[in-house]
């Protein structure tokens, strides 16, 4: 049994749903919404972006001494850029909606052939063919006009993603088990698993690595199952803690690798000089692992120092370079890293504490 033919006017019906469609797009488009919106975006994220570094730096971020020029450079470059696309795009919108007019036009006399199939299918044709034009012509507008600050974008757009990895970093910090020492500052922190033997295995612990310009410190910070019915987790504690911590000092070198089944997977091992409180350690972290090497070489070389916005306590410089070489209990030679804002010191052989 074959099907009945479709009725020419319900054929016809749903041609001109489908116009009336797109002729709807096609009158948002034409004002160019989406091109107005991303440059109101971009504009918002410019002119606040100063904003947003003084209360990076009112919470304890104090390197990259750059961030407010790099911000006040983006406000320069924006008022030279923005009158120039805002004309295109009133331009290019009023040429738009111009070509629009007939169309609108059209439209209506199609709908009043409605029941007329014979006569409205030239006319629809006709009309489909021109809202694809006109469409496409939107489409070439946009592209126009964000053409002309894609690269400034770009430049915005990647300094934002980086205000983010330092909000990001500064929450870590507020939400974590342990307290930074007086002068110390945070430089990033990603999440990851410690890798206990080497190898990353199931109950390895998983948290957050933390890198400062004096420690490399990893936390403990995740759910944990402490019941299971049928292999399936009914009880969770939550396990916060510091695992452990090394100076950046005591650092030998940091190798890295891809792993995993794709080698989609980054991996860090830090080995550590003689005499550190571990030899290594290797950890699967969730940025780049050729970011977070440069990252640590960088801290132990002291080069984020140069690159301070907020000026070190010299007083707690100085208390560093005045602390004894030796052990005023048992003579022996004292050989610890001291940090800053470090009060005390234990001397490994006799168990004197000094006093800095």
């Amino acid at each position: 049994m074959t099907a009945p033919a479709p009725n020419p006017i319900q054929q016809l019906a749903s041609e001109i749903s489908a116009l009336q469609s797109k002729i709807g797009q096609l009158q948002a488009g034409v004002r160019l919404k989406d091109a107005r919106d991303a440059v109101e975006d971009l504009q918002t994220k410019v002119n606040g972006m100063a904003q947003r570094i003084a209360g990076l730096r009112q919470r304890g971020y104090v390197f990259e001494k750059g961030l407010e020029e790099k911000a006040a450079d983006f406000v320069k470059q924006w008022q030279g850029l923005y009158p120039s696309i805002q004309q295109q795009i009133n331009i290019q919108a009023a040429q738009l909606q111009a070509a629009l007019r007939p169309l609108e036009a059209q439209m209506n006399q199609l709908g009043g052939l409605r029941n007329n199939p014979v006569a409205a299918r030239p006319l629809a044709a006709s009309l489909k063919t021109a809202a694809e034009t006109l469409e496409g012509q939107v489409n070439a507008a946009e592209r126009t006009i964000s053409g002309m600050y894609d690269r400034f974008s770009n430049e915005v757009s990647q300094t934002e993603r980086h205000l983010n990895d330092i909000d990001r970093l500064l929450n870590d910090l507020a939400e974590a088990s342990f307290q930074l020492l007086p002068t110390e500052a945070g430089i990033a922190s990603v999440k990851a698993v410690w890798c206990k033997t080497g190898k990353e295995q199931k109950d390895d612990p998983e948290g957050v690595l933390f890198l400062t310009d004096q420690r490399l410190i990893f936390e403990q910070k995740e759910e944990v199952a402490t019941k299971k019915v049928l292999f399936v987790a009914t009880e969770k504690q939550k396990i916060q803690a510091l695992q452990w911590e090394v100076p950046v000092a005591l650092v030998d070198r940091v190798q890295t690798s891809k792993q995993g089944l794709l080698k989609n997977e980054d991996h860090i091992e830090v080995r550590f000089v003689s005499g550190a409180p571990r030899d290594a350690v290797h950890l699967h972290i969730w940025e780049s692992c050729e970011q977070w090497q440069g990252l640590i070489q960088r801290a132990k070389a002291k080069e984020f120092d140069k690159d301070r916005a907020i000026a070190l306590d010299q007083a707690e410089v100085e208390k560093v370079k005045a602390a004894p070489s030796k052990c005023p209990s048992c003579g022996a030679t004292l050989d610890q890293v001291i940090l800053r804002g470090q009060d005390t010191l234990k001397c490994e052989y006799c168990g004197h504490i000094i006093r800095l």
